[in-house]
């Protein structure tokens, strides 16, 4: 069925939409209004609870203020009446300090008074006591009819009358008493010291000799046209014996530090394998590294054994270099250990100072370290190296006089003299040939030393070679001839030896760069 519209049934439809829609209009702005409404009272509502909140902590934050300000003058006010009361105590201790001051200037005010009248006093009683003595004296003069010096004059002469034949009788039995005990103490002394004093010695050598593990080592030692030996001898001044011993090579040198320099060197070269010059040089540095170290412990051993302590560390280091020298074949460490013992052992027999006597004994020889390389006697040189190292009188006084070169300063200084021929003059103790040997071959290398441009010098070959080695920029190939022959001329004239000695001039220039 279809339902024909008319404009009737248009227009009303049409009115029947506008009114609703404006109805819905009406409606819509009501609800609006209301909840537009509701949400300004909710927001009246919110403010008042927010003035009323602040307005609370507002006062909350005033009381708590105020709870502060009351709190910190309650403070303020406890810490101001401590501090007066403080200030209040120290101001009576104070007060009750100055009465006390004033009490204690009152009392030494009437002490002083005190003894001003007592010396008045003391001087009135020795005015009177001087007067009444030179009155007797008068009167005693007056009726001896003599002086006083007169008279004591007399009396000393008689009395000098009377005592001297007695005196002189007295003492000629005192001295005869005197010496004879003083030689059965002395022998006493000396046998107990040498009774007590067991000291072993073996007699030192100028060799000493290094074993190999094949023989093949020989010709590696020897290297290139023999660069090896040369280099090995140049670098430590002894000099390498290789022949027909098995499984040996034999190292000559007098000087004993150099011996063992050259021993501990060739052993680490053998061992390590690779022997060339510059392996050699590091080997021969290592090695005098490690005799200092020795020649230090060798010092700290014997203040040990001693009980010698309190030296200074360069007396100590010469101390050990003592262990390489020899004086008539006699190791002269151990001789001045065994010195500190017996001049210890014989300063307790006569009750004199022990540890000076042993600590005098111990470095008595300490100037044959240095002798080679300073003038004078080793007791003179040991003396004033002693001085400067800040011993004392006494120990440098015994060091000085313990050849009789000065006077005697304390009874130790004589025990340190007596110790030291006690154990130089024990049977085996020295050989005269070996010191006047070693002394030759350190002239010798003196001799060669004292021209200019000479860097070192090695007595080898049992002191028939001299070797010397120059500085390069300061003496060229013209000049180290002239320098051989001089060399040769002064010992001639200045060393007495058997058959002849050489002298060897070397020079050697390197040039070295690096890589980098």
């Amino acid at each position: 069925m279809f339902i024909i519209a008319t404009p009737t049934l248009i227009l009303a439809v049409i009115v029947a939409i506008i009114i609703g829609a404006g109805v819905g209009y009406v409606m819509r702005k009501r609800t609006a209004e209301a909840q537009i409404g509701s949400a300004e009272e909710q927001a009246k509502r919110i403010v008042a609870d927010a003035e009323e909140k602040g307005e609370t902590r507002k006062k909350e934050a005033l009381l708590e203020a105020k709870e502060e300000i009351q709190r910190q003058r309650q403070e303020l006010d406890r810490d101001t009446k401590e501090r007066r009361n403080e200030l209040s105590r120290q101001e009576r201790r104070v007060v009750q300090k100055e009465e006390n001051l004033d009490r204690k200037l009152d009392q030494v005010e009437k002490k002083e008074e005190a003894l001003s009248r007592k010396e008045s006093r003391l001087d009135k009683s020795q005015a009177a006591l001087n007067e009444m003595h030179e009155k007797q004296q008068a009167e005693l003069e007056r009726i001896s009819g003599l002086t006083s010096d007169e008279a004591r004059t007399m009396l000393m002469d008689d009395l000098e009358e009377e005592l001297k034949h007695e005196k002189a009788m007295k003492i000629k039995d005192y001295e005869q008493q005197t010496k004879d005990e003083a030689d059965k103490k002395a022998r006493e002394i000396l046998s107990v010291a040498i009774q007590r004093c067991a000291a072993d010695h073996v007699a030192e050598t100028t060799v000493s000799v290094v074993p190999l593990p094949n023989d093949e080592m020989k010709g590696r030692i020897i290297g290139r046209e023999g660069r090896n030996i040369r280099t090995l001898e140049t670098l430590t001044g002894v000099e390498l014996i290789i022949d027909d011993t098995p499984e040996a090579v034999t190292l000559s040198g007098f000087d004993p530090v150099r011996r063992e320099v050259a021993r501990i060197a060739l052993e680490k070269l053998i061992q390590d394998g690779r022997i060339h010059p510059a392996r050699i040089e590091e080997m021969v540095e290592k090695a005098r590294r490690e005799v200092d170290q020795r020649i230090k412990e060798a010092g700290e051993q014997a203040t040990f054994d001693t009980g010698v302590h309190g030296l200074h560390p360069e007396i100590i280091k010469l101390l050990g270099r003592l262990r390489y020298r020899t004086s008539y074949g006699q190791n002269v460490l151990n001789h001045s250990i065994e010195v500190s013992h017996l001049a210890g052992v014989m300063a307790s027999e006569l009750g004199c100072d022990v540890m000076l006597a042993k600590r005098a004994g111990l470095i008595h020889d300490i100037g044959k370290a240095i002798d080679h390389e300073v003038e004078g006697t080793h007791a003179a040189i040991g003396a004033e190296f002693a001085r400067k190292h800040r011993e004392s009188k006494d120990v440098v006084n015994a060091i000085a006089a313990h050849h009789g070169d000065v006077e005697y300063g304390t009874v130790e200084a004589v025990l340190v003299a007596a110790a030291d021929a006690v154990s130089a003059a024990r049977p085996g103790a020295r050989r005269e040939s070996l010191e006047s040997y070693l002394k030759r071959l350190t002239r010798l290398e003196e001799i060669a030393k004292s021209f200019d441009g000479v860097e070192e010098c090695y007595a080898i070959q049992a002191g028939r070679e001299i070797r010397v080695m120059v500085k390069p920029d300061k003496v060229d190939d013209a000049e180290a001839v002239a320098l051989a022959h001089n060399i040769v001329k002064k010992i001639e004239s200045e060393l007495e030896y058997p058959g002849q000695i050489k002298a060897t001039v070397i020079r050697e220039t390197r040039a070295v760069d690096y890589a980098k």
